[in-house]
């Protein structure tokens, strides 16, 4: 099972810079660089939803799963 994060497509897609979103949504570019790179062992819900809402989209538009 893999979980692929999607990040780096929906910042593109929104013209936004991983900077920019880690202000936004408060956390350090460091933190979201992991989380880009699909290193996180796990995602609270309440920074997902901050992505959500920066990036004006859904969490499926950012995780997606597949079969290994």
């Amino acid at each position: 099972m893999a979980i692929i994060v999607n990040l780096d497509v929906m910042l593109a897609k929104r013209k936004m810079r991983s900077k920019e979103l880690a202000e936004i949504i408060g956390i350090t570019t460091a933190n979201l660089s992991i989380l880009k790179s699909g290193k996180a062992k796990a995602v609270r819900f309440s920074t997902l939803e901050a992505i959500c809402k920066a990036l004006d989209c859904q969490p499926a538009d950012i995780l997606e799963y597949t079969e290994d």
